[in-house]
């Protein structure tokens, strides 16, 4: 199997039970790649063989091998018919493949094979790979044959501060740990851990499939965690068995306290942890009783950090105070100025780099802010455009027939452009409606020019072809906004080179919502409609984007008691009964005349028997 870069070859590993293994060898470079399909036993840790193999490779490139992924992943495991979850795939030299076999201690027949597939790619060769050829280098079994956790549980969080090499970027992710991630073990750990909260139907498992967003902030969290426990706790090989030890776990908590991180940061990281023992408990053995202990403990936990812990303020006066909040006029004028700019750019020095990338990013700012209420950043990202004729991009979509959220160009003469949200937030509590609507003139004639020869300037410029790009809007480099945090840099970046201040772009939701139930709100679109678009309800201001309502309800309640003490004291008033009481007093009570008498023992008889409920 050949294609115009790489020629492919498909081998069979002789072993108990059959592998396959595929050798890729590059023209240019004279590298190959190794990819094995490690079967059910393998995944049990019965044949650690490949793992061992990748482990010395690994360990003789010092960790500096490059991770195929994308495009040329996807070919190699199309061309080779194998699973495309399969974790261990690198790239390393034709060399270090030959001396890793040797330090292995691979017999001179198999090296002699190895290099007749490196002399001769389209051979047919048989490796003999036996069980005990490897076995030195096997690691020990993923699954403990006993399940716990470690008791007794802490009762109180342990001192932390922080040390001297404290690094923020501690995670298994980061360069020098990243090589920890492709482990056997830890890799192994992660795919069923991936897969027992991904899948679509798990019936030992609570509640609904993560969605892949929710999966990449368990990931994220995880790796976080088992990184701290590598780098500051001298965990050398680190796995999800960590979870298991509650003192590291109590360990970790006190280190985002030290670190100055949010309540609602932790919180994740240990709703997090309850995920993965909840994978730990749906394993063989893994029905002690310390794991109910120990999710009841997280729990505890959680609800401790989120009463002690303080929120971070939205206060709009203190955000003002700090550098982090613009008001809506001026983010509305700040936007309009750098559309004008951009449009006056274009037709004074033509399409360039330049003023295609001002006029990009008038476009995504008036998508965020002014035109339209601010939809939510996470449709922004994933919007594509009207060239963009492919399948639906949301790596949760099931829908055969769903373009994705979509900015489509209904007719040119006159211009109509309209939005369609199929995914956002909320899609699956409102049943999966749609928010749609057509976009304002002026912003669908900013759009439309930069869709025209701007976008394709940049795409271009950066060494892409035609639409390869499928997002309307991306970053420096011609990709898509995947990651939040990046799109999140780049507003930034361009709202502080127009004058304005380092201000989130979710926050512009608070700005809008703050201008719109304050008393001098102008006149604009209905609360409803625009809490529509925004992809939540009025209630959702209230809770969590107008940070005045409390108060402006408190001191409209007192404004409007003047009136009406004022009517009270000009309102008719009844004059009241003329009631004759004796000075005398007799045992404690007011003794009364004895018109009144009859009136006055039915109320104390009344209080009396009220006296003889509450003592019963």
């Amino acid at each position: 199997m050949s294609s115009s870069e790489y020629t492919f070859k498909l081998v069979q590993v002789c072993l108990p039970e059959p592998s396959k293994l595929v050798v890729m060898c590059d023209k240019r470079k004279r590298q190959c790649v190794c990819l094995c399909q490690v079967y059910k036993s393998c995944l049990d840790g019965l044949l650690p063989n490949y793992q061992a193999f990748y482990r010395v490779c690994s360990r003789l490139t010092k960790h500096q091998s490059t991770l195929l992924s994308g495009q040329d992943k996807q070919l190699l495991v199309a061309l080779a018919g194998m699973d495309v979850s399969v974790p261990h795939v690198a790239v390393v030299s034709l060399a270090v493949c030959c001396r890793a076999l040797k330090l292995c201690k691979v017999p001179a027949a198999v090296l002699h094979a190895f290099d007749d597939i490196r002399l001769k790619p389209a051979s047919q060769v048989v490796l003999g790979l036996p069980e005990h050829i490897l076995a030195a280098h096997a690691q020990p079994s993923p699954n403990p044959v006993q399940l716990q956790m470690t008791t007794p549980f802490p009762v109180t969080l342990p001192e932390c501060a922080l040390p001297a090499d404290f690094k923020k970027q501690h995670g298994l992710l980061a360069k020098p740990h990243k090589h920890l991630v492709h482990r056997a073990v830890l890799a192994q750990h992660m795919g069923e851990f991936k897969s027992f909260s991904t899948s679509p139907f798990q019936l030992n498992r609570k509640g609904i499939a993560h969605s892949s967003r929710t999966w990449q902030n368990s990931e994220k969290h995880v790796y976080l965690f088992l990184g701290y426990c590598h780098h500051y706790q001298q965990v050398s090989q680190p796995t999800l068995q960590l979870f298991l030890s509650s003192p590291l776990i109590a360990q970790f908590v006190s280190f985002h306290i030290a670190a100055g991180h949010s309540q609602l940061y932790i919180r994740n990281f240990l709703s997090c942890a309850k995920c993965v023992l909840r994978w730990w408990q749906s394993k063989p053995g893994g029905n002690h009783p310390s794991f109910v202990e120990g999710l009841e403990w997280l729990q505890t936990l959680g609800l401790q950090v989120a009463d002690q812990l303080p929120r971070p303020s939205k206060d709009p006066k203190g955000l003002a105070d700090i550098g982090k909040w613009m008001c809506a006029a001026d983010l509305v004028h700040t936007i309009h100025g750098a559309e004008q700019q951009s449009q006056a750019q274009m037709q004074q020095q033509g399409v360039t780099v330049e003023t295609s990338r001002d006029m990009h990013d008038a476009a995504l700012a008036a998508m965020i802010f002014s035109h339209l209420p601010p939809v939510r950043l996470s449709c922004i990202r994933s919007l594509v455009g009207p060239a963009y004729l492919g399948p639906c991009l949301h790596p949760d979509c099931k829908e055969p027939s769903c373009e994705g959220n979509r900015l489509s160009i209904m007719s040119e003469s006159p211009l109509l452009m309209r939005i369609s949200l199929p995914h956002h937030k909320n899609a699956r509590k409102w049943g999966k409606a749609v928010i749609e609507f057509d976009v304002p003139s002026d912003l669908a004639q900013l759009l439309h020019t930069y869709l025209g020869a701007p976008r394709k300037a940049l795409l271009e410029h950066h060494l892409l072809i035609g639409d390869a790009c499928p997002y309307v809007f991306m970053d420096m480099h011609g990709r898509g906004f995947v990651a939040a945090a990046v799109l999140t840099l780049y507003w930034q970046k361009w709202l502080v080179s127009r004058g304005g201040v380092p201000m989130n772009p979710s926050m512009c939701r608070q700005v809008f919502v703050d201008e719109r139930q304050s008393d001098s709100a102008t006149a604009g679109p209905s609360n409803q409609g625009a809490a529509m678009v925004m992809g939540h309800s009025v209630k959702q201001w209230d809770k969590w984007y107008d940070m005045q309502y409390h108060p402006r309800l408190a001191q409209n309640a007192v404004d409007g008691m003047q009136s009406w003490r004022a009517a009270m004291l000009q309102s008719h008033t009844l004059a009241a009964p003329d009631l004759t009481l004796s000075t005398a007093l007799h045992c404690g009570h007011v003794l009364v005349s004895d018109s009144e008498e009859s009136r006055y023992q039915s109320c104390c008889s009344d209080s009396d028997s009220d006296i003889d409920i509450e003592l019963d």
